[in-house]
């Protein structure tokens, strides 16, 4: 008998450890959010939409230049043919340099003027015939040789470009863009560029190609193209970051909107406000398949005819979201 309760406790000790167990949560949990199509629908009053500026424009296909953008660099221009300086340059370096390229300069010049006058003292006396011919040749060839040491002195110090203290008064600089080796045969080299700051929202500032040194970085596998900007406003610093739109020589056709009237969220989604009725805008998805000089190429989101918002888009991106008064 007291066999048959030991083995009846034993059989009851799982069962019970079992019924202590806490369940183990999910590994994923679901939950309804809303649908791109249960997007808010923007109803503005006239006075609104005179307020915020709206423009809207209907949506065709057209064709517009390709552009491919990059990252660049403002440096310093080099006229005489030497490596631009940029924010990697070693400035103590380059102004030590100078310094010394001047004093060789400056000792040069001093040697030709002292042969010059060598070379008149010369020529004077073979005149009064006080002095010999071989003499006068040889002050001729000394005046040479001083001319060769400062022509050649003067060249080096050209190569250092401008001196270290006037590096952020130059009313010309040049954009560095780095390309990919694989794209720098499409890009269309003796069209203009646009230069803008990283973040900036304006049309950019136009650039003129130029030659410079080659240069490129064999381990990302980029080439260096160079573009001269006005600076007499004094917009740009040395070593500054900007954005760079490089045409390419290339035409692409499709649907096609205005740069101005894509908004971007926090994700990188690109939208568009749709103009569905009088006053009435809904923000609908898009995705652009390229960037032209005159707008964007859309892929998909639009059909033609449809209208669009080109200015005020960005208002109605804060009015949605409670961020614009």
């Amino acid at each position: 008998m007291h066999r048959i309760s030991f083995l009846c406790v034993l059989l009851l000790l799982p069962a019970c450890g079992e019924k202590g167990k806490t369940p183990a949560a999910p590994p994923a949990k679901t939950e309804a959010i809303a649908h791109e199509t249960e997007l808010l629908g923007l109803t503005l009053t006239p006075q609104a939409v005179q307020r915020l500026g709206i423009a809207t424009i209907t949506v065709g296909t057209g064709r517009t230049g390709m552009i491919r953008e990059t990252s660049g660099e403002i440096v310093v221009p080099n006229g005489a043919g030497g490596v631009p300086t940029g924010s990697l340059s070693n400035l103590a370096q380059i102004g030590a340099a100078q310094a010394t390229a001047d004093g060789e300069v400056a000792r040069t010049r001093a040697q030709a003027r002292l042969a010059r006058i060598a070379l008149d003292r010369a020529s004077q006396l073979v005149a009064e015939e006080a002095g010999s011919v071989r003499a006068r040749d040889e002050a001729a060839a000394a005046l040479a040789t001083a001319q060769a040491q400062a022509h050649v002195a003067l060249e080096q110090r050209r190569l250092l470009g401008p001196s270290v203290a006037t590096l952020g008064r130059q009313s010309t600089l040049w954009v560095r863009a780095s390309v990919s080796g694989t794209d720098v045969t499409a890009i269309s080299r003796f069209a203009p560029a646009s230069v803008r700051a990283l973040g900036g929202t304006d049309a950019g500032q136009p650039a003129r190609p130029v030659q410079a040194p080659p240069s490129a970085n064999a381990a990302a596998g980029t080439i260096d193209l160079y573009y001269a900007i006005d600076n007499r406003d004094h917009r740009w610093r040395v070593g500054q970051r900007v954005a760079v739109q490089l045409p390419m020589g290339r035409m692409q056709q499709g649907l096609t909107v205005p740069a101005s009237a894509v908004v971007r969220d926090i994700y990188g989604g690109e939208w568009v406000y749709a103009q569905t009725a009088p006053n009435h805008y809904v923000r609908q998805r898009v995705e652009i398949a390229s960037t032209g000089t005159d707008g964007v190429i859309l892929a998909r989101g639009l059909e033609p005819g449809m209208r669009v918002v080109t200015t005020g888009a960005m208002e109605l991106f804060g009015t949605e979201f409670g961020v614009a008064h």
